[in-house]
């Protein structure tokens, strides 16, 4: 027997380091992996978990985040709307990726089985309602009809099979979100019924992400390697083309589902990688929204009347990886000393101002798993050498890598002067955004600064940075104790047992440090004022079905 129930609701210096880099002060890459300041990093809010035997309801109970025709603003016209990105999308394949960057222009390509809405609810998108078993184990997705690919091909039950189990290969960043899933089932063409081999919280969440995202299946299979650059979906705009590092351009969906939908014509992404050109152009015009703003400029934007600005707080989290199988950081003291060192209040103060928070987790005030674990002691200098002395490493010697940005040059610079004090040596190494995520990815690095976007589960916020093996584990860290509490995490329903789950796997986090916790950006966007249709989801994405000018 099971229940139906309507959508899910989605229920943080040293003086002269102050004055010597607040004048500085811009964004940086956003990402999912997301470089190591600045820019958006993904959700606002939080998800209460799906329980066992609980449905979610037709699309009259909600609409899409993308919004429905009736709330759409203007016609559809020639309207050009130019966003732009603080980093250029590495991989434009969902099954693939492992940036934010990749889900702004994803989103608007790609459809997916459920949606968030602006108050953070899941809601139906290309799957109109579902419905989950009794134990948890069976969910029954019915699918929209009628829906086709920007190649003229169908959206059916036999396209969610394949890109599920695409998203489950060994070769993707989707497979422990989806490691749950035991069977796919065409069941007819507008319903799919997949069996999971144990009852899993977050599944109905992870939908509203990549692992949810419907590739056309043709399109995949004819262009093999060429589709990351080349995206074919049934979203409200199709892939046109991209200069690499300049642009990305897509054109309307004429035939998308939604009728009415997209208002504009085209969506022309402009690839910027530090925030005070992104505002320079905002305010001659050469860009209508940027995802990014140098924090300092923000109070004075939001007094101007030729701008929107949306300023939000965020899921995600920044902070930086250490390589815990190269030295010096092969050794828990160290990591345990560099983390005591890091001064998260002057940090924030410096480079973010009103724009992020200091923090010492991946869990925010509205997420279920928030609590003690984000609490984080002073900068102490003299216990951080007596760990380097226990450690037998009283002067580390390392290179930090992070992005290009000007911010990420300051929060490197900050980082550095916070270590020296205890004997680090810290050497600062700029690379490229896809670069980096490849290097982290393949282990070539020490340090790496790069945090992650936020999602409404806890669990996805943390599963794949600590357990052994996992996609974003880029710290080559393992645990058995972490795995098997994150893997209990993943099977219970009941929100309080879950965050005294998530409590003792941070108190082990804390203890290993394999990734140092340091803040906790916002969402900030600024916009033209001329610009409608714009709906603040709290997963950072901007939706561009319903976006236009007056």
């Amino acid at each position: 027997m099971s229940t139906t129930r309507r959508p899910i609701s989605i229920s943080g210096a040293m003086l002269i380091i102050v004055a010597l880099l607040l004048s500085a002060c811009g964004g940086g890459g956003g990402s999912d992996a997301t470089t190591g300041a600045g820019g958006n990093t993904g959700s606002a809010g939080t998800t209460a978990s799906s329980a066992p035997g609980a449905a979610s309801g037709a699309a009259g109970n909600a609409s899409t985040a993308a919004g429905s025709a009736a709330d759409a603003t203007g016609a559809q016209g020639n309207a050009e709307i130019s966003i732009s990105l603080n980093a250029d999308p590495p991989k434009l394949d969902p099954a693939l990726s492992t940036a934010f960057v990749d889900r702004q222009v994803l989103n608007s390509i790609m459809d997916k089985l459920v949606d968030l809405d602006a108050e953070g609810n899941i809601v139906p998108m290309l799957a109109t309602e579902w419905n989950v078993s009794e134990d948890g184990l069976t969910y029954t997705l019915k699918l929209r009809e009628g829906v086709k690919f920007h190649d003229g091909t169908d959206f059916n039950a036999e396209a969610v099979r394949f890109n599920m189990e695409r998203g489950m290969a060994e070769t993707s960043p989707r497979r422990t979100e989806l490691s749950a899933v035991q069977s796919i089932e065409a069941v007819d063409p507008q319903t799919v019924r997949i069996t999971l081999k144990e009852p899993f919280a977050p599944f109905l969440s992870i939908l509203t992400d990549r692992a949810g995202m419907m590739a056309s299946p043709t399109a995949v299979q004819e262009l093999g390697d060429q589709f990351l650059t080349k995206p074919v979906g049934s979203g409200p705009f199709k892939f046109q083309d991209r200069v690499k590092d300049t642009s990305i351009t897509l054109v309307r969906n004429e035939d998308y589902w939604q009728e009415g939908l997209p208002k504009a014509s085209r969506i022309v992404y402009k690839i910027f990688t530090d925030a005070p050109t992104a505002l320079v152009n905002l305010r001659s015009g050469q860009v209508d929204i940027t995802d990014t703003l140098p924090p300092k400029e923000v109070p004075g934007l939001q007094q101007d009347q030729n701008f929107q600005v949306i300023n939000e707080p965020a899921l995600g989290y920044q902070g930086f990886y250490l390589n815990t199988t190269r030295p010096p950081f092969d050794k828990k003291e160290v990591r345990q000393a560099l983390d005591l060192l890091i001064n998260r209040d002057a940090l924030v103060k410096v480079i973010f101002g009103e724009t992020a928070t200091p923090a010492h987790s991946p869990f925010t005030k509205t997420n279920l798993a928030f609590g003690e674990s984000n609490e984080y002691e002073q900068p102490n200098v003299e216990q951080a050498k007596q760990l380097l002395a226990q450690a037998g490493v009283p002067n580390p010697s390392f290179t930090f890598k992070t992005g290009t940005s000007p911010a990420n040059a300051q929060f490197a610079q900050l980082v550095q002067n916070f270590l020296q004090p205890a004997g680090f040596s810290m050497q600062i190494e700029k690379v490229e955004f896809g670069t980096l995520l490849d290097q982290l990815e393949q282990g070539n690095f020490e340090a790496g600064a790069v945090g992650w976007s936020g999602r409404p589960d806890p669990d996805q916020n943390i599963y794949d940075v600590f357990v052994t093996g996992a996609p974003r584990n880029d710290s080559r860290y393992s645990n058995p104790q972490v795995d098997e509490l994150l893997n209990q995490a993943r099977r219970e329903s009941d929100e309080a047992k879950r965050k005294e789950l998530y409590n003792q796997v941070m108190q082990i986090v804390h203890e290993d440090v394999p990734y140092v916790f340091v803040y906790q950006p916002n969402n900030v966007f600024g916009m033209r004022a001329n610009i409608t249709g714009f709906t603040y989801v709290p997963d950072g994405i901007i939706r561009t079905a319903n976006l236009n000018e007056q």
